[in-house]
């Protein structure tokens, strides 16, 4: 019993430290990009001033004055929340039919979108470029990047909503067919209700993916569509890299979505562990 109670105890310190190392060490870039953008550009890359330097808000004021933050901040706005409101519309019905009323394809389906993820983004740039600029007209608006951002995160979200619909027992469905209720009835008034973590947790997940997109975010857009992956790709130079404002930069690109992420942790949480039946 000594040798038990003495290992759990040891248990009870050697887990918490070591998961708290590791999330410092997960935590430590984050930091630092933050504690670099209270330096000057030249202060950013001396050796001296590493930690010992005079704070300033210079980067964060010529972000705000010469870079026009705002238009970029709204753009990852406007482009995030639409791509992530038309995945859930197209993925709740997709994820609805495979798990409720799956054929001999269902699974050579998904497998086959899933397979989408493994086509280098770099393979396809000149097509969708030479496409959206000459015949279709759209380069650089805010309809192609929701598009795109859409399309590319649909495989992940009609994935992970079928891991959750398959979780409902069949039963409780077939009950409201047998009760006369529609599809769509079917959809709204028992799915969504029973599934609402599952769906919050990959909304939230959606919306991260959209928002952190850099690829085709700077890519397909010059000044009209531009997001804040456009805004950071833009602090550099030939002479170099402007340490201290593309710290600023950065740090008010990921901080919204670091927010967004500590105050739905519970949520996000609740739906990566979801079950409607335990």
């Amino acid at each position: 019993m000594p040798v038990v109670a003495q290992n759990s105890r040891l248990g009870n310190i050697l887990w918490p430290t070591l998961a708290w190392v590791v999330a410092l060490i997960f935590f430590f870039p984050i930091f630092w990009m933050v504690f670099t953008s209270f330096k000057t550009d030249a202060d950013a890359v001396k050796p001296e001033y590493l930690f010992v330097f005079k704070p300033t808000l210079e980067n964060y004021i010529n972000m705000t004055e010469n870079y026009d933050y705002w238009r970029f901040a709204i753009n990852s706005i406007i482009t995030a929340t639409f791509a992530t409101t038309f995945a859930l519309v197209v993925g709740v019905p997709a994820a609805y039919a495979m798990a409720f009323n799956p054929s001999r394809r269902t699974k050579d389906v998904l497998v086959w979108m899933l397979s989408t993820k493994m086509l280098p983004a770099a393979a396809v740039l000149y097509p969708m470029t030479y496409l959206t600029k000459n015949f279709l007209q759209i380069f650089d608006t805010h309809f192609l990047i929701i598009l795109v951002l859409c399309l590319i995160n649909l495989p992940i979200v009609i994935w992970m909503l079928f891991t959750y619909f398959k979780e409902i027992p069949k039963e409780i469905i077939e009950a409201g067919k047998m009760d006369g209720v529609s599809i769509w009835g079917e959809i709204k008034d028992i799915l969504i209700p029973l599934a609402w973590g599952g769906i919050a947790s990959t909304a939230l997940l959606c919306f991260i993916f959209c928002w952190n997109e850099a690829y085709w975010t700077v890519r397909l857009t010059t000044t009209d569509a531009a997001t804040l992956s456009k805004l950071i790709e833009g602090n550099r130079a030939p002479e170099g890299l402007f340490f201290g404002r593309l710290s600023a930069v950065s740090t008010a690109a990921v901080g919204p979505i670091v927010v967004l992420g500590w105050f739905c942790q519970k949520q996000l949480v609740r739906g990566l562990t979801f079950g409607a039946v335990k």
